[in-house]
């Protein structure tokens, strides 16, 4: 299926590229990225820190898919995330939003709905000399604006030709090849131990406890990290 044309806006400072884009799209799909957000957010409204050099990117678009499969679209997000850094086997997915390397997390995913309208989000850090703990950059040199914002349109675009491909064709084996989380002892929010086995059908982690197989969704948690506390 042919993926329509990408409008893209390359701004410098803005409040949300999240609210941006979405306040842009008229139809077709539209990125916005910026160097710097003044109210950026993550998941379950954390907030992003800024590296030296990073690239805050929104696309916003309207996928077909149902209702029901559209949490698939942050792990899509991810795998474009890994399409558009290239090869690397020290960049990994923490399932379900983050794009980490073995210093630590060097981007992260967000995926939001309103009216029909999806927009996916990425922060992405590709330059951080001094990064604060358990955060971690791309790039141990500045690869300039120029670079960040490329980046930012090859994860777009690549979002775009994955998820026409359609919810069922979302690449759940290549995520979970993809992802640090699978074989790792986890623990999460509120209450739960296991180790992580696996990546259901429908992007859920499938986890293995000491009261026998269960499967989380990231709606239903509210962190998943290494049982050491990591």
């Amino acid at each position: 299926m042919a993926t329509p044309p990408l409008t893209v806006a390359h701004l410098d400072e803005v409040g949300s590229t999240q609210d941006e884009a979405r306040d842009r799209f008229d139809g077709s799909p539209v990125l916005v990225t910026a160097r710097r957000q003044t109210a950026g957010r993550g998941r379950s409204g954390a907030t992003w820190e800024t590296a030296d050099r990073a690239v805050a990117a929104s696309l916003a678009f309207v996928p077909g898919w149902p209702a029901a499969t559209l949490p698939r679209l942050t792990l899509v997000s991810g795998l474009a995330a890994l399409d558009a850094v290239g090869d690397g086997a020290d960049v990994l997915l923490k399932w379900p939003n983050d794009v980490v390397i073995p210093e630590g997390k060097a981007a992260g995913l967000l995926v939001e709905t309103v009216d029909g309208v999806v927009v996916a989000g990425m922060g992405i850090n590709l330059f951080w000399p001094e990064p604060p703990a358990g955060a971690a950059a791309l790039f141990a040199r500045d690869p300039g604006l120029e670079a960040a914002q490329s980046l930012a349109v090859r994860w777009a675009a690549g979002l775009l030709v994955r998820s026409a491909a359609g919810p069922d064709a979302w690449g759940r084996e290549e995520y979970a090849a993809r992802c640090a989380t699978v074989g790792a002892e986890i623990a999460w929010e509120p209450q739960g131990r296991g180790t992580a086995t696996g990546v259901a059908s429908d992007g859920g982690l499938e986890v293995e406890t000491e009261a026998g197989a269960v499967t989380l969704h990231s709606g239903a948690v509210r962190h998943v990290r290494a049982a050491s506390g990591e």
